[in-house]
């Protein structure tokens, strides 16, 4: 068990990818409106990144291809191949570039409130670590500067629904008794979409193959891979249940509404504090942080598998995409702007993108000559399956939502 523990990495990249500032405040209001009501669409999306990282890192694995390469390979139509790369390039390598800024903003309103100074300041600041962090170019200096940072988050939301207590009878109903409160789909399903994001499965894909290298027997690194995914994706689900928990205990039977994880911090002063504010703050500069180094790498490898470039730390289109993205988001979030357009297309390509790139997994899984005596078996396909149909139910929503329609 103990050296499972230490050979935690691409599974506690994932988590790090998913639990941005866009999580913590989805996670708080969700809280604070329906109290535990929804903790069940959390635990599916939970059960439904695991069923889709497990097969993104065993083709990372198997196959040593990404998913991006994967794509390319798996199917002869010219057509298909150009559409699916330029899918894949807008989606996510724009699309992230457009998040970005939410993630260098969410990480500089962490540090506003520890330390002063304004936002804008600390946005540069913030995207100036990610850049250099990024630009170690050390596969192992990023992934443990990303679990020391998951570790952080785990500790501050934990310890503050340990401290908030709330209903135990309560969360057990929430999470195995489903129930929509009205007026609360469109919430349920921004539970799900913050935490099932598509770009994880080409971070997945490629983190493991510098992780686990060829000289591994299979087995062993499947093996390793497997609890490695899982049991960091649990820890996400654990650190966003503390959230929701949280603001449930703290606002929802008082009836105080919250719209942002900032205004979260505040609120709990007087429950908690004065130093409520600043602890609640490092959790939200951490999951910042994480965000904002782990969506510009995901793009770097994604782009790269795409578009047939090397998928190398070091090689300077691997290094140009990520560059890219961070300067963007960095600008925009020390200008105190939002890109609403890009964000809107952002959210729209990754409606359409999330249902394909499941559906593709699952189709590169089954590949008898890619995956082998290690491509998916019946309950594999039945679970992933069954994860699809909702991602495409999904992906729907967030085009929906992107352009107005809900």
């Amino acid at each position: 068990m103990v050296r499972r523990l230490r050979n935690l990495g691409p599974g506690l990249l994932v988590a790090a990818a998913f639990i941005g500032p866009g999580t913590v405040t989805t996670a708080s209001v969700a809280g604070a409106s329906t109290g535990y009501a929804l903790l069940w669409a959390l635990a599916f999306s939970i059960f439904a990144v695991i069923v889709l990282q497990e097969m993104s890192a065993r083709l990372g694995i198997v196959s040593r291809e990404g998913l991006g390469e994967a794509l390319r390979t798996t199917f002869g139509s010219p057509v298909f191949k150009v559409v699916a790369v330029l899918l894949v390039v807008a989606a996510i390598t724009f699309g992230n570039a457009a998040f970005e800024t939410g993630n260098i903003t969410g990480a500089a309103l962490g540090l506003e409130a520890l330390l002063g100074l304004s936002t804008q300041v600390w946005a540069v600041i913030v995207g100036a670590g990610a850049f250099a962090l990024l630009a170690s170019g050390a596969y192992k200096v990023i992934e443990r500067a990303l679990v020391a940072m998951v570790i952080l988050m785990s500790v501050v939301f934990v310890l503050t629904a340990i401290i908030v207590r709330p209903s135990i009878p309560d969360i057990l109903a929430g999470l195995f008794a489903p129930s929509i409160p009205p007026g609360a789909l469109l919430t349920a399903v921004a539970l799900i979409g913050t935490t099932v994001v598509p770009y994880n499965l080409f971070l997945h894909a490629s983190s493991v193959q510098e992780k686990w290298s060829e000289d591994v027997p299979t087995d062993e690194a499947l093996a390793e891979s497997r609890f490695d995914a899982t049991f960091s994706i649990v820890l996400g689900g654990l650190i966003t249940l503390a959230v929701v928990a949280t603001a449930a205990g703290a606002f929802f039977e008082r009836g105080i509404e919250i719209t942002d994880a900032g205004q979260m911090a505040e609120q709990l002063e007087p429950l908690l504090g004065p130093a409520a504010r600043y602890f609640f703050a490092i959790g939200l500069l951490a999951a910042g942080l994480t965000s904002a180094v782990t969506a510009p790498l995901a793009a770097a490898y994604a782009t790269s598998g795409a578009l047939g470039w090397e998928r190398n730390l070091a090689g300077w289109k691997f290094r140009a995409v990520w560059a890219t993205i961070i300067i963007v988001g960095t600008t925009f979030a020390a200008l105190g702007t939002e890109p609403v357009t890009a964000i809107v297309f952002a959210q729209a390509a990754n409606g359409v993108l999330l249902p394909v790139v499941a559906a593709f997994l699952l189709i590169v899984v089954n590949r008898s000559d890619l995956m082998g005596e290690f491509k998916n078996k019946v309950v594999g396909n039945i679970l992933g399956g069954l994860v699809v149909l909702v991602a495409t139910g999904l992906g729907l929503r967030l085009i929906l939502s992107a352009f107005g329609v809900l």
